[in-house]
Order: C-alpha cells, then sequence, then structure tokens
C-alpha cells in the first residue's frame, strides 16, 4: 500500500550537542526525506505545514524559560503545528514544550532521571519498556485531556493527544551522545553526588542493541499514527 505522508519530516535540533542520533539512523533506514533545523544559528520559524511530522529533540534549556527567544520561538512553532494538525514528536526537552503548548505544568522535577531506565507503559507496542537512555532535571505533568501512556516512579513517561507524542527519555539518544551531556554537567552532577555520570551510561552491546530496536518500534509506531492521521484527514 502506498504511504499517505509524501512531505519532508522536520527535525527541531536545539544545541550542537543534542543531534538527531538513532532517529536520523531511523530515516535513512526507513528511506524517510527529513531536513534538520539547526535552531541556534537564528534562521526564521519554518512553517509546519510544510512537514509531514515535526520532531523537538533535547536543549540544555528548560521549557519553561519563556523569556529565552529560542525557547519563546519553539513554543510558538509548536503550538502552531498542533493548530494546524501537524503532528509533533517531541523528545525530553521537545516532550516538555510540546505539554507545555498543551497548557500542561513543565518545572524541575522532584527527582533527576539520568542514565539507564525501563519504565512502566499501558502501550508497549508503541512505548517499549526499553531499555532507553534519560538526562533530565525538568520535568513535565500529562497535559489536560492527553492520555498517559508510561510513566516511572518519579515522572510521566509518555503521553498522547491525537497523533501528537511526547515522552521524557531520549530515545534518539546513543551512549556517546548522552557521555557529552554527563561531561557538560559534571559540575551539576557533583552538587548531587555524582562523582561519575559516565558511570551511569556504561552498557553492553546487548543493551545498546536492545535501545536501539526500542527506539525504532517507537519510531514506527509514531510513523504508523501519522500515516493514518494523514489519511483519515484527507477523506
Amino acid at each position: 500500500m502506498m504511504r499517505a505522508v509524501v512531505k519532508p519530516i522536520l527535525i527541531r535540533q536545539h544545541v550542537d550537542s543534542a543531534p538527531a542520533g538513532l532517529l536520523a539512523d531511523w530515516l535513512d533506514a526507513r528511506g524517510l526525506a527529513y531536513e534538520i533545523d539547526r535552531t541556534w544559528l537564528g534562521a526564521s520559524v519554518p512553517d509546519p505545514e510544510r512537514f509531514a511530522f515535526v520532531a523537538s529533540l533535547g536543549h540544555d534549556k528548560m521549557a519553561g524559560d519563556v523569556d529565552d527567544p529560542a525557547v519563546a520561538a519553539e513554543r510558538e512553532l509548536l503550538r502552531l503545528a498542533v493548530a494546524r494538525d501537524v503532528p509533533v514528536l517531541g523528545l525530553c526537552y521537545g516532550g516538555q514544550v510540546l505539554a507545555a503548548v498543551l497548557g500542561a505544568e513543565v518545572g524541575p522535577a522532584p527527582v533527576a532521571e539520568l542514565g539507564w531506565r525501563e519504565i512502566e507503559t499501558d502501550v508497549p507496542e508503541l512505548v517499549p519498556v526499553g531499555p532507553w537512555l534519560e538526562w533530565h532535571f525538568e520535568r513535565f505533568c500529562t497535559p489536560p485531556g492527553a492520555t498517559e501512556l508510561a510513566r516511572t516512579a518519579d515522572a510521566p513517561q509518555a503521553f498522547r493527544v491525537g497523533p501528537h507524542l511526547g515522552v521524557q527519555f531520549h530515545p534518539e539518544a546513543t551512549v556517546e551522545i548522552v557521555a557529552g551531556w554527563a561531561r557538560a554537567d559534571a559540575a551539576q552532577l557533583a552538587a548531587r553526588g555524582i562523582d561519575d555520570g559516565e558511570a551511569l551510561l556504561v552498557a553492553s552491546a546487548e543493551r545498546r542493541a536492545a535501545a536501539q530496536a526500542a527506539a525504532f518500534r517507537l519510531f514506527d509506531g509514531f510513523l504508523a499514527i501519522t500515516d493514518h492521521f494523514h489519511q483519515r484527514v484527507a477523506v
């Protein structure tokens, strides 16, 4: 069957240290066209209707920093995407911005989630248990009207509203990417009694492969949601 989605996918990359990683690998493996918008270079906010969906990646800013122009611009883009029925995939910071746009509280996490985690999920066919890499000091609450899909004991981990999906973990991240964040956050980690953040990321080849498989499963599931959504609105 021919896929309904023919527009490219927009990836919003917010800092050089947080690239698309496994998301780009998945897009390449599936033969999907995409554009990476490196937001820190100062380009204007694109029209979300040009794209099949918008994926918003991680950031060293906080979704609640509304006085920051970059955060304000991301909020505006995701607000427009939601208003114009362009599906959004929000990953960690991107998930927090999506949650905020949908009316949820975002703010400091009671417990920072760092390193490898498995999650409790209601929909393992879309949001697998993991293993997932987490690296966040903030968190989102589940937006009003959204369905919470997954959680840990410390925070919600995934929610869905229509074609929009926000997750708190980093399906796109590799150990090497998160190791860079651990080095950059050394002072913040030390204040929390963590001397070696990279030690939280140690993983066997089998765990790395399982994380990639879980990420591809999540991305495939989200693509199926967007395809179904585009087919329905086209009728």
